[in-house]
């Protein structure tokens, strides 16, 4: 029988989970600063917290594991048993551990700690949570506008109109018929949240939520507003006058503050975003601040110069181009672009010159030309004979 039971022992001992070493756990060394331990802790409490990690079953033990972990090396008094003494002399069951287990186990520096990771304290060691239902921002609004090219160039005021929720003019925005108050929720007294405590091996943890009977409000409306049923806001048209700056682009946003859903409980209102975008121009194109305009030209105009009536955003002017232009030749017209966005002056704007032949000639415009290049030869065509003399080359032609 004595073997039997000494046996049954045995077998509690193998089969009991052993603890991870505590330096380990927080992956610091055994001759670590208070600040290295503190920052370790930090670290991996922030990875495993059970509000991060929903998830992962894991967590929670792991959490609950740096918990125990820094409590004891955090404590000079616990942290010397435990060097000493191992697992053992920080036991609340064993010979290290009278008046330091962890029964009453006290969060004070962890939750400090977790302050400034989720905006309070969580809840450790029974602390009261931050309140979460004060002044909320209201929500950002997005409106797309079309504008043409020459209002992109010059800038523009321009109405528009959005859907937004605005204060309920019958109740002022409190949401309860006109003479009547809202009543402060019972079930939460008021705070909008309510507390779950949990017991564990480890200490008490407070998990805090938003009430349910009045959704973090902390006031119920027994006498709703016939306008708005009680919800304080109602969806209006609004319009807004929005000044396009000169020189904006497509696809750039303009901000508005304050333009956007108001905020709850004294909150400021949310902002609008309105991306422009700008139709493209039958004769412009942009690059960058500079605009671009391509245009055909007879083969005389190119042969014997003219002077074109060109067309810029500042309307037509006249420009000389010289004898002999060739196709594809780009000529500048000075700040006649795009103004620039942010500063003073503008872009240029290039003229790239296209030779038009014609398709179609009449029995005289085809005399005229063939006398002219019997006239011609090859003396008048300097491009056409260097790229023979060059083919030559590469050939080895004679």
């Amino acid at each position: 029988m004595y073997k039997g039971q000494r046996l049954n022992r045995l077998e509690l001992v193998v089969l009991a989970p052993s603890k991870r070493d505590y330096y380990e756990v927080l992956g610091v060394e055994r001759n670590a600063s208070d600040a290295e331990i503190k920052k370790a802790y930090r670290k991996v409490a922030k990875q495993f917290h059970p509000d991060v990690n929903q998830e992962d079953k894991t967590a929670e033990s792991k959490f609950k594991e740096a918990n125990e972990a820094y409590e004891v090396l955090s404590d000079p008094q616990k942290k010397a048993r435990y060097d000493q003494y191992g697992h053992a002399g920080v036991d609340p069951n064993g010979f290290g551990g009278a008046g330091g287990g962890f029964g009453d186990f006290d969060f004070g520096g962890i939750g400090d700690i977790f302050e400034s990771f989720f905006g309070g304290s969580g809840g450790f060691g029974g602390r009261s949570s931050r309140t979460r239902n004060g002044p909320q921002k209201g929500s950002d609004l997005k409106y797309s506008m079309e504008i043409s090219f020459e209002e992109a160039a010059f800038g523009i005021e321009r109405d528009i109109s959005i859907n937004r929720m605005e204060a309920c003019i019958t109740c002022g925005g409190s949401g309860s018929k006109p003479g009547s108050n809202a009543s402060t929720c019972q079930h939460c007294g008021g705070s909008g949240q309510v507390q779950v405590k949990q017991s564990t091996p480890f200490g008490q943890f407070v998990n805090v939520k938003t009430c349910d009977v009045c959704r973090g409000e902390g006031k119920v409306i027994t006498n709703p507003c016939g306008t708005c049923n009680g919800k304080g806001k109602i969806k209006k048209n609004v319009k807004i006058k929005l000044s396009v700056p000169a020189g904006i682009d497509d696809g750039q946003t303009i901000s508005l503050r304050g333009e956007g859903e108001p905020g709850t409980k004294g909150g400021p209102s949310g902002d609008l975003y309105v991306t422009v975008r700008v139709r493209q121009h039958a004769i412009f194109k942009r690059q960058g601040n500079d605009v671009i305009c391509e245009m055909p030209i007879t083969f005389v105009q190119a042969a014997l110069g003219s002077e074109l009536e060109v067309p810029t955003l500042d309307g037509k002017v006249r420009y000389t181009i010289p004898e002999g232009t060739q196709t594809g030749s780009v000529f500048r017209l000075k700040s006649k672009g795009i103004p620039f966005l942010r500063g003073n002056g503008r872009g240029d704007q290039y003229i790239k010159v296209e030779i038009d032949v014609p398709k179609k000639l009449n029995e005289k415009q085809k005399a005229i030309l063939k006398e002219f290049a019997d006239i011609s030869g090859d003396d008048v065509h300097d491009q056409r004979k260097g790229f023979f003399d060059k083919m030559k080359d590469a050939l080895g032609i004679d």
